[in-house]
């Protein structure tokens, strides 16, 4: 017979792995249209890879930890990396691999629990995927693991406060949550004190996206995979009124130049590994 605990820890397992079943499948329905979306997701790419040294080191190996379609893995290949690209979708790694070709390695992993040999690479890249894990120290510890001592792990997460405007239209318009949660500046701190990161610089900086209705802004959501919510939501899709209501919340937002923007609060990291 399994004792309760057994059992709470299975159920447990089943529901986390269901889940990332199911992110794994909304990102891979987006797979093919990402890159459409992605104009978010390239500038605060790019951001990040400005905090990378100016000059890479013959032979350094680079982990780029949910690398999507690819974008930023042919980036670092391009810089002088050897990379390898990881994310928890296979429909996102064979788009990669139609981007970056037989020059960088691919590889389906789970950030929680990487499927990799310890102090393999000179660097870890990782931009907007570990928002998706449900304890942030958990695949920070395994980017620690993974890296070499005196190596780089860089990344973003969104945090507390972004898409407040898209949070509070809905909000006006029924009592069902239609935007995640994200962790709280505090909350993400502790998560690198439970990751043993000591010697790490943080930098919390909104990022603006400018659109002309809400619906454009929910559309880009859903062509980047960013649809799947890891709270309780309302089952089925939205309709033409509940629409309407919501454009004419979010119409409040509407600045000078006829824009409605939608703010992101991006954590920029840089964690040393000791």
């Amino acid at each position: 017979m399994t004792n309760g605990m057994n059992a709470v820890t299975h159920g447990q397992h089943e529901t986390e792995k269901t889940d990332k079943q199911a992110i794994a499948a909304v990102f891979g329905r987006a797979a093919k249209q990402y890159d459409q979306a992605a104009a978010f997701q390239r500038q605060v790419g790019h951001l990040l890879l400005g905090k990378l040294p100016v000059v890479t080191p013959v032979g350094s190996r680079a982990l780029d930890l949910g690398c999507g379609t690819g974008y930023f893995s042919k980036v670092l290949l391009r810089r002088g990396y050897q990379v390898c690209a990881a994310d928890l979708s296979m429909e996102m790694l064979k788009q990669a691999e139609l981007r970056c070709g037989s020059g960088v390695s691919y590889l389906e992993a789970d950030a929680e629990a990487l499927p990799l040999e310890d102090n393999q690479f000179d660097i870890a890249y990782t931009s907007l995927a570990l928002q998706w894990c449900e304890d942030l120290s958990v695949p920070l510890r395994e980017l620690k693991r993974v890296v070499k001592p005196g190596g780089l792990i860089l990344f973003t997460t969104l945090a507390d406060g972004s898409l407040h405007e898209l949070a509070q239209a809905w909000r006006e318009v029924d009592q069902y949550q239609h935007v995640n949660e994200f962790l709280s500046q505090k909350a993400i701190k502790l998560a690198l004190a439970q990751a043993e990161c000591p010697n790490h610089a943080l930098e919390f900086t909104p990022v603006i996206m400018q659109y002309n209705t809400a619906v454009e802004l929910m559309k880009d959501l859903k062509g980047i995979g960013a649809t799947h919510l890891q709270q309780e939501r309302k089952a089925g899709l939205a309709g033409r009124k509940t629409i309407q209501a919501l454009e004419r919340a979010y119409d409040e937002f509407r600045d000078e130049n006829g824009q409605l923007p939608a703010t992101y609060q991006v954590c920029f990291g840089v964690i040393i590994n000791d």
